[in-house]
């Protein structure tokens, strides 16, 4: 981890986001592989791993985004400690929320009649990859501003804490590519064509993530509003996205104790290494 650190504090801190960025693309695009070897895949294990995704997310929006937030916070607005997190919280949430209302797409397991966003007539495939992409954009953003806040060296923020946001975000990532690929392959797309839809979804990620650690960078206020934002996406994207396609199916239960799982690995992870 040391030399990690040390490689990644070399080449600076938009290089670093973009690269920590690829890695979670990486494995967006490792998980969305594995429809070259099976077809489908049992809802008795996408539910939980589902499940789990969203446990990861919510511990990341509060252990490496809103805390460090609200501490940065008693720092550079003292009278203030609360509003930063409050207002960069709110705008992440409606900001996906806009999102969501203007932009076509399609939920996993859900039936095509169930596409959310303006009336289109895209295919069902560019409906799923759009729905996962829309959940992309915090994750990217997450990265970004946390790799940006450590190149200021801040207090609360740490090239640490950055790294291990992003292997949390890598790691929830694998079963998002399976969820996108696996649904599409069922339906009767190539292998081939399934495979580069569901890694195509993660793209987004290292774009977000340079925007991200350019913003904080360069507008070094708005860092504790930047980290609020990233969490308020994210847990807009849990519970309007994740948890509901858990739900659908009669595997609830085991989605939700792996959503527990999942909310300790990454706090375990945060506290442990960051």
């Amino acid at each position: 981890m040391d030399q990690l650190q040390q490689f990644l504090s070399s080449i600076g801190p938009i290089w670093a986001a973009l690269l920590a960025t690829t890695f979670t693309w990486f494995v967006t695009a490792l998980g969305a592989s594995l429809v070259f070897f099976f077809k489908t895949m049992s809802r008795s294990l996408l539910d939980p791993m589902l499940g789990f995704t969203g446990g990861v997310m919510v511990a990341a929006s509060f252990w490496s985004l809103l805390n460090p937030a609200i501490e940065m916070s008693a720092t550079m607005y003292p009278g203030l400690i609360w509003m930063p997190a409050a207002v960069g919280f709110l705008a992440g949430a409606l900001f996906i929320f806009i999102l969501d209302k203007v932009t076509p797409h399609l939920h996993i397991n859900f039936g095509l009649e169930e596409t959310e966003g303006v009336r289109t007539k895209l295919h069902k495939t560019t409906l799923l990859i759009l729905a996962i992409t829309l959940h992309n954009i915090p994750e990217g953003l997450a990265v970004g501003v946390l790799f940006g806040a450590a190149s200021l060296g801040m207090e609360n923020a740490s090239l640490a804490g950055a790294i291990t946001l992003a292997i949390g975000i890598g790691i929830q990532n694998f079963p998002e590519g399976i969820a996108v690929s696996m649904p599409l392959r069922r339906s009767g797309v190539s292998r081939f064509k399934s495979f580069w839809y569901g890694q195509l979804s993660a793209i987004v990620e290292p774009v977000a993530g340079v925007i991200g650690a350019m913003a904080v960078i360069y507008v070094q206020p708005i860092l504790p509003f930047a980290l609020a934002f990233a969490a308020g996406a994210m847990i807009f994207v849990v519970v309007e996205e994740v948890i509901p396609e858990t739900q659908r199916e009669r595997y609830t239960d085991q989605s939700v104790l792996a959503f527990i799982f999942g909310f300790l690995v990454m706090m375990i992870l945060d506290v442990a290494l960051g």
